[in-house]
């Protein structure tokens, strides 16, 4: 859990901001949650994975000494929103569109990108089990990346229904799905012989673990969905229906951007044990991990109305973002923008009332503006605007005010310019738009 300084700040609500505008134009709507939910909404929903990194809080008052736990920090965004859409359905559209861009908390161990309070930026559908909604998320997320100025990405995407029939053609038991798909997940990270030998180490037979892994190099374009289809032989209703919804997801996809970015990832298993149809992960080249991920999970809703409601979605980590836009230099200039475009200078006790005046005005023309505060040699004054990268500074003497003029000084080429106070704020507004 951090402290953001001004440039981070900065940098986070210019991610936001891209965010925000992208899921806007796809028609999704803003939602916000509680950062505390009751413990039983959150337990049973992360797999026993999960369930190791939900921030417990202790009952408070005349409880405080039972060591009981009736609240949490929320753990992702996903099953609040099934709360909230199972105890408001009634007001909700029938196709209900949402982002939500709010912090999430996981008792988990630090690394690079990964933290104990993070942000998650999400975009689901409810109401739908039409393919369309997949492509509309993968297209959605995509177009974020683009203009973030993310140039190589993959939308990884694969089907719970096809890893548990692959696991079951492969020769793992059911009740060892779980721990198989644990260690699947970790292929990108470890390796085939790493994830190879915690399969073995989790109890799955050998001979199943080969089959498996060699299933899990069909490759990523479309066609290899069909090869794997026959490789694995089963004919089964549900797994054939699960082969068809990823195809039409490609088609679907085929018309945009999307289509460049989309690859079919057998290994793909993402953790939480809500999913229950496609899934999607981000990856980008050189990084280690995802940029975020999601998927369908049409029984989660009913969890908490009992009745079943489509719903897909797909969540970017913020974090994650932040972390490889700013060590690839990838922000905008106008990003590091500092605080002020304008210093204004108090000259001397004098000129201070003309000074805030100044200040005012110009900022009734939209600039921001800085005042110094404190009377000081103008030396000391240029020096602490230089050092903040304020671009223009102006001083207001008693020669200025006597002229009705204003002196400005360019921070960068150090030139010095009079120029008349009404005409003062066009003359900074023109200079700074062509900086």
């Amino acid at each position: 859990m951090r402290d953001f300084l001004p440039d981070e700040v900065r940098r986070r609500d210019y991610v936001i901001g891209v965010v925000a505008d992208v899921y806007t134009r796809y028609g999704f709507e803003p939602l916000e949650t509680p950062a505390l939910e009751n413990i039983e909404t959150l337990t049973g929903k992360y797999g026993d994975e999960g369930a190791k990194l939900i921030f417990k809080v202790l009952r408070r008052g005349e409880h405080e000494g039972s060591g009981e736990t009736d609240l949490a920090l929320r753990y992702d965004l996903t099953v609040p929103l099934a709360r909230v859409v199972a105890e408001h359905r009634g007001k909700l559209p029938r196709f209900f569109k949402r982002y939500q861009i709010q912090p999430v908390w996981r008792a988990d161990r630090p690394a690079r990108g990964r933290f104990r309070e993070f942000y998650q930026c999400d975009v689901d559908i409810m109401g739908s089990r039409s393919p369309v909604v997949e492509a509309e998320l993968c297209a959605a997320v995509s177009d974020v990346l683009t203009t973030l100025g993310f140039g190589e990405f993959d939308v990884r995407i694969n089907h719970r229904q096809i890893l548990s029939a692959l696991l079951t053609t492969a020769g793992v038991a059911v009740e060892q799905h779980g721990q198989a798909l644990v260690a699947i997940d970790k292929l990108d990270k470890i390796g085939r012989d790493g994830v190879g030998q915690e399969l073995v180490a989790r109890g799955i037979p050998e001979a199943s673990c080969g089959r498996l892994l060699d299933w899990m190099s069909a490759g990523s374009r479309p066609e290899a969905l069909s090869w794997l289809e026959r490789e694995m032989g089963d004919s089964s209703d549900a797994t054939k229906a699960a082969f068809q919804n990823l195809r039409e997801i490609f088609e679907l996809a085929a018309p945009s951007d999307t289509a460049s970015h989309l690859k079919f990832d057998p290994s793909l298993a993402r953790g939480l044990s809500y999913y229950t149809g496609a899934i999607m992960e981000i990856r980008v080249p050189d990084l280690a991990g995802s940029l975020g991920g999601g998927g369908r999970y049409d029984g989660l809703i009913g969890m908490f109305c009992g009745e079943e409601i489509p719903a897909c979605g797909f969540s970017l980590g913020l974090e994650r973002i932040l972390v490889v836009m700013t060590e690839r230099q990838m922000f905008p200039a106008h990003v590091q923008t500092v605080a002020a475009e304008v210093m204004v200078t108090l000259f001397d006790a004098e000129s201070v009332p003309a000074s805030i005046a100044l200040a005012r005005e110009l900022r009734g023309t939209g600039l921001s503006v800085d005042v110094y505060p404190e009377p000081d040699k103008l030396g000391k004054q240029f020096k602490y605007a230089s050092s903040r990268g304020v671009p223009y500074v102006t001083v207001v003497g008693g020669d200025e005010r006597a002229a009705g003029t204003v002196t400005v000084k360019n921070m960068v080429s150090g030139e010095q310019t009079s120029v008349g106070r009404d005409d003062l704020a066009n003359w900074l507004e023109q200079r700074l738009n062509q900086s």
